[in-house]
Parts: structure tokens; sequence; C-alpha cells
């Protein structure tokens, strides 16, 4: 294993590390306006959601390894005290990264990157016309993380207002995820793009799972289940009982065969097969079936 202290490696080296390794992440495409009112367009990927009540978003302008000097975004937020984030979708991200080229002071990056200007309702920054989500924002506090390059600034965001294409939207009102289509950064140049990879995983809220500490060892100790399958079965409120399973094995032909074999290997294979399908209680069944079960 590469064990690494961060105070030995050249912070161009830890960057790669640290982005690379720390990933997907969001990325806020940000709006601002400079000392002359000139609008200004860069994105950022250090960049989340904090606060729901007060609505906090934070990004961080970091000074630049190569010569540690601050960028436009930052120094616009510091005068200011307003910007727009603007959420990034698949459909805008060439646009998005060509607005990151490191244009001179001045220059609109909307018009380099070809994105249509929007005026907002409340704070003076224009809001990107083809982002699919806008929140126009003020900006609550700026702490320096750091005086050397690749140090952070995270820009505190108080969301004043928040503007979502009705496209994305379903017959809810809520935000589809996968109409909304977002893409995330990674390490070097690689992006993420979510609605690629989109599965879901229940949230375990409303339940007290039997944690995976309560799974019997020979589930365990089998070497067939990964992580993901003990953690599926470790958040099962209650096990299946021994009617449930008699019913389970009587109605089903393939578990007859499985118990018939003797194989418990062919057993917990396709107890697997259950899991990976999302049929949690199915495997739970079969698991504890005994051979007396025929």
């Amino acid at each position: 294993m590469l064990t690494i202290d961060p105070k030995e490696l050249p912070t161009p080296k830890l960057h790669g590390y640290l982005q690379s390794a720390v990933g997907p992440r969001p990325i806020a495409l940000a709006s601002t306006i400079d000392k002359n009112g000139i609008p200004n367009l860069s994105p950022f990927s250090f960049f989340n959601l904090f606060s729901t009540n007060p609505p906090i978003l934070i990004f961080s302008p970091s000074r630049r390894v190569r010569d540690n000097t601050i960028k436009h975004t930052l120094i616009n937020a510091e005068l200011n005290r307003e910007v727009v984030i603007n959420v990034v979708n698949y459909t805008m991200v060439q646009q998005t990264s060509l607005s990151s080229t490191e244009y001179a002071e001045g220059v609109n990056e909307f018009e380099k990157a070809g994105f249509t200007m929007l005026p907002s309702d409340i704070v003076a920054p224009m809001r990107v016309a083809e982002a699919p989500v806008q929140f126009e924002c003020r900006v609550n506090d700026i702490i320096a993380l750091g005086d050397g390059g690749g140090a952070g600034n995270l820009v505190l965001c108080e969301v004043v207002k928040m503007h979502i294409h009705d496209e994305i939207l379903d017959e809810n009102g809520a935000i589809d995820q996968r109409k909304i289509d977002l893409v995330s950064r990674l390490g070097g140049n690689w992006y993420s793009r979510s609605r690629e990879g989109l599965f879901e995983v229940e949230k375990p809220l409303a339940t007290l799972g039997i944690g995976v500490d309560a799974i019997p060892g020979f589930i365990k100790e089998s070497g067939i289940f990964n992580g993901n399958d003990l953690g599926k079965l470790g958040n099962t409120e209650t096990l299946p009982t021994e009617e449930e399973i008699d019913i389970f094995v009587k109605g089903s032909f393939e578990a007859k065969a499985l118990l018939s074999a003797d194989d418990p290997t062919k057993k917990m294979l396709r107890a697997k097969e259950y899991l990976d399908a999302d049929r949690v209680q199915d495997a739970w069944k079969l698991l504890l079936t005994k051979k007396d079960f025929k």
C-alpha cells in the first residue's frame, strides 16, 4: 500500500492524488461580475450543498498551484458578495470546460463558451440559461484556508432564489434524476455522468436493520457475498419465519432442487443473484432453508 505524508509531497502531485481519490465531485458553474460590471463565469468542482435551513452552498476557488495567484471569481465574490451557481449537466459539459480557460481579466466567458446570459431576479450576476438549475446566492462569508498555492477559499453562499427548468421535473414536480443528467468531476481529465450508472440505495430511516453483525457466520465466511451484499442482508428489519421459509420452498421448484442437490455453495450463489436483483427477503429465505425442507 502506498502511504503518503502530505507534507512530504509536492503540491501538484498531492493535488492529483486528492482529486483522483475524492470524487465524483459536483460542479458549480459560478457566475459573478467584476468591478466594471463585466460578467465572469468559471466552473469549480470543490463544491457541495451544506445546509437546507438556511440553504447554503459552498464552493472553493483555490489559489493556483503553479503560481499562487487567485481567481477572478474569488475577487468578484469578495467585492460584490453575490454569485449565481449554475448546475452542470451532460448537454453543457464541453462548454463548461471551455469556460474554465483562463482568459484575461474583463473577458466575458459567457460569450467565449457560447452560453446564454439570463438576468437574475435578485442578485446582479447573470444566470446560465442552459443550466437545468440556477441558484441566485448572496455570499455570507469567505474563509481562506491558507496562503500558499493550492489553498482553498470557502465561499459560503446562501440561496435567495432557485430556478428549475420544467423539462427536468417529473409528474409530481420533483427533479427527475434521469432527466437532469448531472455530470461530475473525477481526477485528471475524467468526468462521470450520473444517468449512465444510476442506481438506488434505500436509506435506513424508518427501519432498524439487524446489522451485519447479526448475520450468521456461515454466510459471512462463505466468501461469496461482498460488502454490498452483507449491507443489504443487514438492512433487513426482521428475518423470515419458518412458516414463510416453508411456503417459499414449497412454492419454488428451484429451491427444492437446490436443497436436493445438497450443495450449500449453489444455494448461496443463487441467494447472491437474488440480492443482485434486490430480492432480499427471497435471499434470506433461501439462505435459511434446511435440508429437511423438501
